[in-house]
């Protein structure tokens, strides 16, 4: 980006305000203003023309999602959301990436000003990924439905699907809206178990199963240690909790939950997951790679693949960050590259025997 990347910081606290503003001035971002409220980052935005907003949820005057859905109508800008670590606070942070924000990243809590020095290069880290994103062509979508009859992204007439097959689905930046796309999409019929990695802190992956399983057809929980999977079912892996698969038995899963070291300085890691998958399970298996910052899930792609699996990656052109994808990619373990509208019907392609009029 010509002139590097100019941020607008919105809080409702001064302190915070400062915290973060000298956090992304430091890791080489530039200020261009601070607001105190949604509606000063709204007059932000239209008198400066940032790369990114920065927005907490709750502020007085105009709060988050309402500056969010203003800029967004009136001058499309990425906008990183900063929420509180509350159940009230993951509630309104999926309202705001309804509205058309990117991301969201957990606001530290006690000691802010050394939590946020300990957090302070990851937080530079998605506040440039977050810049690049292009939210003119993507922007504020409505939520997708749940597959009508099941059959939503199968096209004509009826498949027929070879026996247990397992999708692991992982992601980061921008996509908490692609996976919910993709799961919304897929047959019931199909009888997947899903395991799911989405970068996402403790506290919030509790809310984000809930919200695809109202959008699919598919039983969506938040894992727990030694959960167990069946067909028709989906796991999301815990917030700061790796996700690795146990055991394979009867067409059913179990995982384990580990506190584990970071891997591609994260946790949950998608390469924790599709290694162990990959490892254990000796029945049809399907990886996907979505949008995202870094290289997580480029190791477990070249693992499922030599496990004889299916893989498949979100190309660039649909991708929030083309990062994880395009690692992938460059692994040359991958089947198929595809849009985000074609990927559902890519993943049944994998596992389709028969199609019938």
């Amino acid at each position: 980006m010509p002139g590097g990347t100019r941020a607008v910081v919105a809080d409702d606290s001064h302190f915070m305000r400062s915290v973060i503003s000298d956090i992304l001035e430091e890791g080489g971002i530039e200020v261009a203003a601070q607001a105190k409220n949604g509606r000063e980052a709204v007059e932000a935005v239209r008198t400066h023309e940032p790369d990114v907003v920065t927005m907490d949820v709750e502020m007085p005057e105009m709060n988050g999602i309402e500056a969010t859905e203003m800029i967004m109508a009136e001058h499309p800008t990425p906008v990183l959301m900063l929420s509180a670590h509350t159940d009230e606070n993951a509630d309104v942070t999926f309202e705001a990436l309804d509205k058309g924000a990117v991301d969201f990243f957990r606001k530290p809590g006690g000691e802010v000003s050394m939590e946020m020095s300990r957090l302070k290069d990851q937080l530079v880290d998605i506040v440039t990924s977050v810049a690049q994103v292009d939210v003119g062509e993507r922007g504020a979508r409505s939520s997708p439905s749940r597959a009508a009859g099941g059959q939503s992204g199968t096209g004509t007439g009826s498949r027929s699907y070879v026996g247990d097959p397992t999708l692991v689905i992982g992601s980061s930046t921008g996509g908490p809206k692609m996976v919910e796309q993709v799961m919304a999409e897929l047959p019931r019929e199909a009888d997947f178990r899903v395991l799911i990695v989405q970068h996402m802190p403790e506290g919030f992956t509790g809310r984000f199963s809930e919200r695809i399983d109202d959008r699919s057809d598919y039983d969506v929980l938040e894992a727990t240690d030694g959960a167990r999977l069946g067909g028709g079912e989906a796991l999301v892996a815990a917030g700061d909790r790796h996700m690795e698969v146990k055991n394979y038995r009867n067409g059913r899963l179990r995982v384990k939950l580990t506190e584990d070291r970071p891997e591609n300085s994260v946790r949950p890691a998608v390469d924790v997951t599709m290694r162990t998958a990959a490892a254990v399970i000796d029945d049809p298996l399907v990886g996907v790679i979505l949008t995202g910052m870094g290289g997580d899930g480029a190791d477990g792609i070249v693992r499922m693949k030599d496990a004889g699996a299916r893989t498949i990656a979100q190309d660039e052109a649909t991708s929030a960050v083309y990062g994880m994808p395009k690692r992938a990619v460059e692994t040359g373990c991958v089947d198929s590259v595809l849009p985000i509208d074609e990927i559902p019907n890519g993943i049944l392609d994998t596992i389709t025997t028969e199609v019938t009029s």
